[in-house]
């Protein structure tokens, strides 16, 4: 199942073209989903006080001292896959533009069941997006996400090989964004990482490394019972990078399994 949906996603993503611009998310996928029959909504905010002082195509928003961030909304519908809707996607500040509202987002999360208890884990996330002229160069949009994982106990190693597509073009114009994390659990309720975001270009050319996006980051994470924390702090690494960007993502369940 998991593989025939991954195929036809892909079949999807052929005819597709880069994207490259502001994100909504700073996070890499670990194949956890959530439970059958709960709702969850996690709230992402980026700011970036020291970034890119130019937008990244004409008419676009400015990442230097932006804020961005999406609600998220997800339902595990069977202990494989979780519907997700990012909605709305959102600036509250933008230089030049000051709040705006930049799209919404499907999302569909396909993963190995209860994939904590498993030393390898995978899934495959995709997401179909509807954009603002200011917020992508074109107004429909997709990431295709493969996930994969080791638990290697207290040791965490994920990497997401994420393409992004405009729907133009052939598959050699994918835009290759990967993010990988390594991570140490200190216990079930505290954690800390390294993760690193990347941009190389179209699949078909990747850009010169002096013009690449790539971020290391700091993280901690928080799980707790009501609410669920991930905070961070990156740092650009090369000339095409925002110089410094914070993260913050809280989530909470809406509802529980006993309430069914």
């Amino acid at each position: 199942m998991l593989i025939r949906y991954a195929v036809m996603a892909f079949v999807a993503l052929a005819s597709s073209a880069a994207v490259f611009a502001q994100t909504d998310e700073i996070q890499v996928y670990n194949a956890e989903i959530e439970e059958l029959g709960v709702f969850n909504l996690l709230n992402h905010t980026n700011y970036t006080p020291i970034g890119r002082k130019s937008a990244d195509f004409p008419g676009g928003i400015i990442p230097n001292e932006s804020v961005n961030g999406a609600a998220e909304w997800a339902y595990g519908v069977t202990d494989w896959f979780e519907q997700g809707l990012y909605m709305p996607l959102y600036s509250p500040y933008s230089q030049g533009r000051g709040a705006s509202l930049n799209g919404f987002k499907l999302r569909e999360l396909l993963v190995r069941p209860h994939a904590h208890e498993h030393t390898f884990f995978y899934g495959l996330n995709f997401e179909f997006g509807i954009n603002a002229r200011y917020w992508k160069p074109r107004r429909i949009s997709s990431e295709w996400r493969p996930i994969v994982g080791l638990h290697l106990h207290p040791v965490d190693f994920i990497f997401n090989p994420i393409v992004d597509t405009a729907y133009t073009g052939g598959v050699g114009g994918l835009e290759f964004v990967p993010a990988t994390r390594l991570a140490y659990n200190f216990n079930q309720k505290w954690a800390v990482a390294l993760e690193e975001y990347a941009d190389l270009g179209q699949l078909k050319h990747f850009v010169s490394p002096h013009n690449q996006f790539h971020e290391i980051w700091a993280v901690m994470n928080h799980y707790g019972k009501v609410f669920s924390i991930e905070s961070g702090v990156g740092v650009g690494l090369t000339a095409a990078s925002d110089k410094l960007t914070f993260k913050l993502m809280v989530s909470r369940d809406l509802n529980s399994r006993s309430s069914h």
